[in-house]
């Protein structure tokens, strides 16, 4: 009996995009089922999915949900492990991953979230900390081609999916990620070239279009 594989998502979430990416990587086939954000409308299936947090993404694997981006990714990559292992075998490497991914989770959406969403002084300190936020990650990843060594891995899918997102950051805030963080957008372009990172990524100017719709709404335009 076939797996039953679905995704309940959002176009535009960079931690939906993690699963996206990570199924990509496995080669598994699932249902994407797109949840009306944008208009705030929560589908029943996901109020029953995830009555807890009530948040996209949830990954329905034969009927069970399993809710969280970065618990999504490491449970996909434990369910299909004999194709593209994510997280390092060896425990203190696995420990370290985990550690900087949570690290994004707590640091990088809000600082980049600010960004477009304040002026002035506010809008300043918001992009101060973001690429304080982006040095710390890029002195992590060193001279590697990704952050766990030589291949494409679970840190990689915590913070590619923001990529998309840099654009929408860079043009609200009026500063250049790459002239700050060279070798972080080299590592993005390079796990750009990856059909599963490529094809799972919201691309950039809509969501800028999607940002300025925001804007408009609560009036930071």
């Amino acid at each position: 009996m076939a797996d039953e594989v679905v995704l309940l998502d959002y176009w535009a979430s960079m931690f939906g995009m993690r699963a996206r990416v990570a199924l990509a990587e496995k080669g598994a086939k699932y249902e994407y089922r797109e949840e009306d954000l944008r208009n705030k409308i929560k589908s029943q299936v996901l109020l029953q999915m995830n009555p807890v947090h009530k948040k996209i993404p949830v990954l329905i694997h034969n009927g069970k949900p399993v809710c969280e981006s970065l618990i999504i990714v490491q449970y996909i990559d434990e369910i299909w492990r004999d194709k593209a292992p994510l997280l390092p075998s060896e425990p203190y490497q696995k420990a370290h991953s985990r550690f900087w991914a949570d690290f994004i989770d707590k640091k990088l959406y809000d600082a980049g979230s600010k960004i477009w969403l304040t002026k002035g002084e506010e809008q300043e300190a918001a992009k101060k900390d973001f690429i304080e936020i982006l040095k710390q990650l890029e002195g992590q990843l060193g001279d590697k081609p990704y952050f766990e060594g030589e291949k494409f891995g679970f840190l990689d899918i915590a913070l590619i999916t923001f990529y998309c997102w840099f654009h929408a950051y860079e043009t609200c805030g009026n500063f250049s990620i790459e002239a700050e963080c060279p070798k972080l957008i080299a590592w993005a372009k390079r796990c750009m070239q990856r059909e599963s990172v490529s094809k799972s990524l919201a691309d950039e100017k809509k969501v800028y279009e999607l940002v300025l719709g925001v804007q408009k709404m609560l009036g930071v335009d």
